[in-house]
Formats: structure tokens, sequence, C-alpha cells
């Protein structure tokens, strides 16, 4: 009975809360952090290939063509949410550590989910293909919006990108993800017979990265530093977020007049955000003190999105 309620936890949030507080308790030492990042760039490498490897590339090329259905998406995911992501890192500045406000708006410019988006569209009763796809795409878009966004937004002194930033997110991220396409026909089988296997190994690409992101700040004083009221702060901006997020997209797919189960794939990849982008490009962009900091809100948002996610399901689907 005890294990209950913690079975019911998605198990990648629990995977993440396992991180921190091994990151908390036994963070890496500084000795070995040039060694821990290695061991980061290497699992973000191994994420985005069996993504590559994953995605069928019919589906890609299928969903290009409905722009009545991802124009607005594209547009609500990277500009609208990106804006008001930049607006609430401002306000909350007054409150929090730069970095952890400057989060918001790192938070705001991320992709979708891809997994836990399309699952709920499938409870809600939405139209799971045009989920798929869209969030996928989102995803594609992002290994190559998301960084040059926050750039532009946040400024070059507080988030400078340029060539050698670019490389970094070539070289990690968009490599592997093609080198995934190229070799499907080959190796796709792999990933799509062993899938638990490879559900396993994307959770632990994307625990190892959160892991020593959270490692360099908890020896940067994290928990000193965040104290109840900043956490407070944070919570109420994230719910803030949410409720623009999930009522905006919802009112967008309406006045775009998009049919009820395109209306609901679109709620779900457009105000879900993915801690499987975000984490990983944070261990590429940002030096591991850095990392663990912006994302606070992003770890949040991701915990509260799912919780957010499932009532909303269910009202939306009264089956």
């Amino acid at each position: 009975m005890g294990t209950g309620p913690l079975k019911r936890i998605d198990p990648l949030v629990r995977l993440l809360l396992v991180a921190i507080a091994l990151a908390s308790v036994l963070p890496v030492g500084e000795r070995w952090s040039g060694a821990a990042q290695a061991v980061s760039n290497s699992a973000v490498f191994l994420l985005f290939l069996l993504n590559g490897l994953r995605l069928p590339r019919a589906e890609v090329i299928r969903g290009i063509g409905n722009w009545r259905f991802l124009l607005p998406l594209v547009l609500w995911c990277f500009g609208a949410m990106a804006l008001a992501g930049w607006g609430l890192s401002l306000a909350v500045g007054h409150w929090l550590l730069p970095l952890v406000a400057l989060g918001f708006l790192y938070l705001g410019t991320l992709p979708s989910t891809v997994q836990s988006a399309t699952a709920y569209c499938s409870l809600a009763g939405g139209n799971v293909a045009h989920s798929v796809v869209a969030a996928a795409l989102l995803n594609i878009l992002g290994v190559v919006i998301t960084a040059p966004l926050f750039s532009l937004l946040a400024g070059s002194e507080a988030a400078a990108f340029d060539l050698g930033g670019l490389e970094k997110v070539a070289a990690i991220l968009l490599l592997p993800f093609l080198i995934g396409q190229v070799a499907q026909s080959r190796f796709g089988h792999l990933v799509r017979e062993h899938r638990n296997l490879a559900t396993w190994m994307d959770r632990i690409s994307i625990a190892i990265p959160v892991y020593v992101a959270f490692s360099g700040a908890v020896r940067e004083g994290l928990w000193s530093l965040v104290g109840p009221a900043d956490w407070a702060v944070l919570i109420g901006a994230v719910l803030l977020l949410l409720t623009f997020a999930f009522g905006g997209a919802w009112l967008l797919g309406g006045l775009v007049g998009l049919e009820r189960g395109d209306r609901i794939a679109l709620l779900y990849s457009a105000a879900q955000k993915s801690i499987a982008m975000g984490a990983p490009l944070a261990s590429v962009l940002f030096g591991p003190a850095t990392a663990g900091l912006v994302l606070l809100p992003v770890l949040v948002y991701h915990l509260l999105q799912l919780v957010l996610s499932a009532p909303i399901a269910a009202r939306l689907n009264p089956r």
C-alpha cells in the first residue's frame, strides 16, 4: 500500500528527483567536474542518436504539410511562450537570483515534450498522430532555434551564443540526430524491438546532465542561496506561466478554427515544455554551476505540467 503513490509518479520524474537528491548529498567534486561533463555530453549524444533512430522520417514529412495546425503551434511555442518567459524573468528578477530568473526565459524558449504530450493527448481524446508529429518537429526545430533565440532575448552579456556555441550544439545534439536518421533503415528496428531498454536509456541520458548540473550548483551553495521565500516566488511564477500556456494554447486552437481533436493535440504540444531538451542543452550551453540554477524553473514546470495535464485530459474526454 505504501508504494502505491510512488508507483503513480512518472518514472522520469522519479529518476530526476533521485538525481537531484544524489547531487545534493554526493555532488561531483571539482577535481572530477571535467570528466563528469564529458560523461554528460556523451549521454546527450546518445539521447539524440536514439531520437534520430526512433522518429520515422515518413511521419515528419507527412506532418510538415499541415501548416494550419503547425504554424500557430510553432509561433506559440517559440514566440508567445518565449516572450512570456522573458517577461517573467524580468518580473521575478527583483526576488530571485539572476540565474534562476534567467531560467524562466530559457524555459520559454524550449520545445514541447514528446512522450507525455502524446500520452495526455490520447487520454483527452485528441488527434494522436498530429501530436506525435508536432512534438517531434518542435524538438527538431528546438535544436537549432532554442539556443540562439534564448541568447537573442537574454542579451549577449547574459547569455552569449557565438560560433563556438553553435558548433557545440551541432556536434552534441544535431549531429547524432542526423546520424540516427541516416542509420534508421538499418538500425531503427533495434530501438523498436527493445523499446523498454531504449526508454530507460533515454531517461538515464536525461538524468545524467541533471545530476552533473546540480552537482555544480550544490558546490556553489544552491540550497543556501535559494530559500523558502525564493521557492514560493519560483513556484508561483511557474503556476502563472502554466496558466498562460494551457489557457492561451486552448484559445489559440479555437481562434484558428481547429477541430476538437487537433485543438487538443495543439494544447498539449504547445503548453508542455521538454526537460528532455532542457537538461541536455543547458549542460552544453552553460557551465556546471550555472546550468543547475538555470534549470530550476524548467524542473518545477516539468513536474507541475504533469500534475496539471491529467485532470485537464479527464475533463476534455467525458469517457
